[in-house]
C-alpha cells in the first residue's frame, strides 16, 4: 500500500450536498470478529502524540456532535483494541465508522465543524466547512477485502460505491460492480465501511497513522 497523500475534497462536501462522511487523523484498529474495525480521531485532530498531550478528555466534542458519532475511549473498548504505544488513553474522543459515521455537520448551520469549534484546547483544530479546509483533513484509506466482498465472489452488490460521497472519484464500480478505490482521491471517510452489507465488513478504512 502506498503512503497516503493529501487529497482534495469535492466542492459538493463543502456546500453540503454530500452524503454522510467521516474524517479524522491518526487511529488504531480494534480487533474483533472478522476484520479489524477502524478507530479514528475526530476531524481536525492533531498528530497523535500532540493530540494526547493536548486533549483534556472534557467530552465537549462528543456533546457538540450532531450525529453522535464521537465517543470517549473506554476500558471496555480497550480490551478489544490492539493499539500503538500511547494510543487509546481513557476518555479521549474516537470515532468507529462501522458503528456511526461522521457527517461533517452536513446540513447543520454554522461555518465550522461543531466538534472542532467546541474543543477548548486546540487538540481539534477548527475546520471550516469549505472545500480547501475539508480537503486538508484526512483520515486514511478505504481497503477492500476481495475474499469477503460479494462483488468479487459471484454476486453483484455495489452498496459501498453508491454510498461514497465522492462516487466515481474516490470509489468507483468496476466490472460486476467491484469497488475500486483511488488512493489519491479517497479521504478515508468511512461511509463505505458503515454501509457495507457484509458481516464482517468487506471494506474498511485503515487510519492514516497506520498506513506505511
Amino acid at each position: 500500500m502506498s503512503e497516503l497523500t493529501r487529497r482534495q475534497v469535492l466542492g459538493q462536501i463543502a456546500t453540503g450536498t454530500a452524503a454522510v462522511i467521516g474524517l479524522g487523523t491518526g487511529g488504531w484498529l480494534a480487533a474483533g470478529v472478522g476484520p479489524a474495525v477502524a478507530c479514528v480521531r475526530p476531524p481536525g485532530a492533531l498528530d497523535e502524540d500532540d493530540f494526547l498531550a493536548t486533549c483534556i478528555r472534557c467530552g465537549r466534542c462528543a456533546d457538540a456532535c450532531p450525529n453522535r458519532c464521537i465517543v470517549g475511549f473506554t476500558e471496555e473498548t480497550g480490551r478489544e483494541v490492539s493499539m500503538r504505544p500511547g494510543a487509546g488513553q481513557r476518555g479521549t474522543p474516537v470515532i468507529f465508522p462501522r458503528r456511526q459515521a461522521c457527517m461533517l455537520c452536513n446540513g447543520v448551520p454554522g461555518d465550522t465543524l461543531r466538534c472542532t469549534a467546541a474543543c477548548p484546547t486546540g487538540a481539534l483544530s477548527p475546520v471550516e466547512k469549505t472545500e480547501e479546509a475539508l480537503g486538508n483533513v484526512d483520515m486514511g484509506l478505504a481497503e477492500v477485502d476481495q475474499h469477503l466482498c460479494y462483488s468479487f465472489n459471484g454476486a453483484s452488490c455495489g452498496v459501498c460505491v453508491r454510498s461514497c460521497p465522492l462516487e466515481g472519484t474516490a470509489l468507483r464500480a468496476g466490472l460486476w460492480e467491484r469497488p475500486e478505490v483511488d488512493p489519491d482521491a479517497c479521504i478515508g471517510c468511512g461511509l463505505c465501511e458503515r454501509s457495507c452489507v457484509h458481516y464482517p465488513q468487506a471494506i474498511r478504512v485503515r487510519p492514516r497513522g497506520d498506513i506505511v
